[in-house]
């Protein structure tokens, strides 16, 4: 099978079977969906190694109420397909496994269905459609915010949340990136003469390691 970029492979996954499914089996279904839960996809930096591990079409379906997620399951659990252009789409494995197995007949796939403010406050720890505090931007992982604001959303059915979601996230207020700078440079202020000190004896190596090591390097 030919290397499909992941996000361009969700998005076809999407698009010519996930969205035609949730349409025949739920007609008149408001949802959302996307692909911002991680993985080197999201940021554009797959290549074919990354098919070793974890590796196959999936989305992410998301719904306003916590009620329609049961029949949204059912229903992918019920009619995907076994592969996708070549890939296979269903798997064995525990939970712990994110795709698991490759199994034809494998009770698990790669579409993940949620309500969207429990993902959204289970991922961030807060709903940023209702606003983010100072409190809320320093405790979220920044591998997190470029995770929710890269990624792609393939269809947005709930009034556009999904997008005001990722819009909401998109840069930091002004005091919250002043202290991100401020963070920034005082782990440079730590270590910034030991780059001299290191050359002082001939350490070019380590010179070069203590470098590589700041903030924006």
């Amino acid at each position: 099978m030919s290397f499909v970029p992941g996000l361009t492979l969700a998005r076809r996954f999407h698009d010519e079977v996930v969205g035609p499914l949730l349409a025949r089996r739920l007609p008149g279904l408001r949802y959302s969906a996307g692909l911002l839960d991680g993985g080197s996809e999201l940021l554009g930096l797959d290549t074919p190694r990354s098919t070793d591990h974890d590796w196959g079409p999936r989305t992410q379906v998301f719904v306003g109420s916590a009620r329609d997620v049961a029949p949204v399951r059912a229903a992918l659990d019920a009619d995907l397909p076994a592969r996708f252009l070549g890939w296979p789409t269903r798997y064995a494995g525990g939970p712990a496994v994110r795709l698991g197995t490759v199994h034809a007949d494998g009770d698990r796939h790669g579409v993940s269905v949620d309500e969207l403010g429990a993902w959204l406050r289970d991922r961030l720890g807060a709903d940023p459609r209702a606003g983010m505090s100072v409190a809320d931007w320093l405790a979220t992982p920044t591998q997190r915010l470029a995770e929710l604001t890269g990624g792609a959303v393939f269809h947005d059915g709930l009034d556009g949340a999904l997008t005001a979601a990722r819009a909401a996230l998109a840069w930091y207020p002004d005091d919250v990136w002043r202290h991100v700078l401020a963070s920034g440079w005082q782990r440079v202020a730590q270590a910034e003469h030991l780059a001299g000190r290191c050359a002082e004896v001939g350490d070019e190596l380590g010179s070069r390691v203590v470098a590589a090591g700041w903030p924006g390097t």
